[in-house]
């Protein structure tokens, strides 16, 4: 395996959009189903790592108050942040995450770890783990999606980044989908299900 930052020299070298986020309908599929699984229509203080070109995050950001998006790729930083030009709410920082969290923009209501962690090995995931753990407010939400399929790139597993976050954030797993390709998971410290916090219940 590459360095992460050659790997990704390489992928956007070739294209702006090297997963075709854009315009595949898998990329526009997972997107519907992360943000329909989110539990509340809105949030005050987001943070997405990993934002690649930012098709995420203009999505995100139509539902946050505030939205901190991160990647370690210069190139994904410039998309980004062209992508998002009109929403003053966002903010796009190259950081290295988990060792550059953004301590001083938190805490945070909402994070999404999207096609992210299966880069980190095992230390990272658990460092990550922790520093979820210690941002998220009192009614925060994590929302964890990646792709299933095994490429020469991934350091972990999606099963295993998930089940890492199931057992080391203190939260409670309000939904899971799960397909041969992609899985979705969303915990939050508000146990609550949409209905009873909508008072359906």
């Amino acid at each position: 395996m590459s360095s992460p930052v050659v790997y990704f020299d390489e992928l956007y070298k070739r294209s702006d959009d090297p997963w075709k986020l854009r315009e595949g309908w898998y990329e526009n599929r997972k997107r519907s189903l992360t943000l329909a699984l989110l539990p509340r229509p809105r949030y005050r203080n987001a943070f997405e790592p990993g934002c690649a070109n930012g098709e995420l995050t203009s999505e995100l950001a139509a539902r946050c108050d505030a939205l901190l998006a991160a990647d370690l790729h210069e190139t994904a930083v410039r998309l980004t942040r062209e992508r998002v030009a009109g929403a003053p709410q966002v903010r796009v920082e190259q950081r290295t995450v988990p060792r550059e969290w953004p301590t001083d923009a938190g805490p945070f209501d909402l994070i999404v770890i999207s096609e992210f962690a299966y880069y980190l090995d095992a230390a990272d995931l658990e460092t990550l783990a922790a520093r979820i753990a210690a941002s998220l407010t009192p009614d925060g939400t994590l929302l964890a999606c990646h792709w299933r399929r095994p490429f020469a790139e991934a350091l972990e597993s999606a099963d295993t980044a998930h089940a890492l976050f199931d057992t080391h954030c203190g939260l409670s797993r309000l939904a899971h989908h799960d397909e041969a390709d992609l899985l979705i998971d969303v915990w939050s410290r508000d146990a609550r299900s949409v209905a009873q916090r909508e008072g359906l219940l």
